[in-house]
């Protein structure tokens, strides 16, 4: 059986690689697909099939996923592109015999008012409409969206956000990725959908305590009304589109649309999710 990964060269990808090959998966039977395949010559070294595949290019996507029996699509970042590119890849899959597509998509896709899941649920319904077998793994968000500003908490002492008391099921990217591939490796998850998120969801005043804790250094969290924290992203350098986005994201967690309490994120690794706690002691210590 042979499994194919997109975005490989990114760091779900490839956490997504790592955990196939510890799974035993036989490094020729994995083919790690990504637009820059000098970047995975390491990988290639170990005997993975590296394969230039690129959303934006329908010759690299046949090519790429040619003899792939289950296909990993991650999603991508070229927000307002992605549906037409995911599309794209899971009709390359179809043509290429996979037998199941595996797409990452966000939380409640089908329900949520979040304006970041709206193309994911396009997607997911791109992806029923082809008639393949397909298992759709919702992930909440990362751990890393927050310890990858620990600099900025810790600069300016303060977590901003529009998010209230509203609960973030988080985890880490190792996590979804151990998911991923343990649905890629075994059988019996065809046309399933999986909720994914931590076991013990935060709100972002507990997010600051936590990294006061682990580094000593006080920081508090700063509820703001939502025009005023897209107003502070944008001021930090996000333009106005991802801005909105992403202060739309706080107001979903104050609704408690990303909070996941089903369980099948630790189901599916067979294990707890990583804490809150060791993955701020992580980015701290790295």
């Amino acid at each position: 059986m042979t499994i194919a990964i997109t975005g490989a060269g990114g760091p779900f990808g490839r956490h997504v690689v790592e955990e196939l090959l510890t799974r035993g998966v036989a490094a020729d039977q994995i083919i790690a697909g990504t637009r820059t395949v000098a970047a995975l010559d390491d990988l290639a070294a170990r005997g993975v099939q590296v394969r230039h595949v690129d959303f934006d290019d329908p010759d690299s996507l046949s090519t790429g996923l040619e003899g792939a029996d289950r296909v990993l699509i991650v999603s991508g970042t070229d927000f307002g592109r992605r549906v037409a590119q995911h599309t794209a890849a899971a009709e390359a899959a179809k043509a290429a015999g996979a037998e199941l597509v595996v797409y990452t998509s966000a939380p409640q896709a089908d329900t949520t008012p979040m304006q970041l899941a709206s193309e994911h649920r396009e997607t997911e319904a791109a992806i029923r409409a082809l008639g393949v077998p397909f298992t759709f793994l919702r992930n909440s968000w990362y751990h890393e969206n927050y310890t990858s500003q620990l600099p900025t908490y810790l600069e300016h002492g303060a977590v901003l956000g529009a998010a209230g008391d509203g609960r973030i099921s988080a985890a880490a990217r190792a996590d979804y990725a151990a998911a991923a591939a343990a649905v890629l490796a075994s059988d019996g998850h065809e046309n399933r959908i999986y909720e994914l998120g931590g076991d013990t969801a935060f709100t972002l005043a507990e997010l600051a305590a936590t990294v006061t804790e682990t580094t000593g250094t006080a920081v508090g969290y700063v509820n703001l009304p939502i025009d005023d924290f897209a107003a502070a992203l944008q001021g930090a350098g996000l333009p106005d589109f991802l801005a909105a986005t992403f202060a739309d994201v706080d107001r979903s967690i104050a609704d408690g649309w990303l909070l996941v309490e089903s369980g099948d994120l630790s189901r599916l690794i067979g294990r707890p999710t990583t804490p809150l706690a060791d993955a701020v002691r992580a980015a701290v210590s790295g």
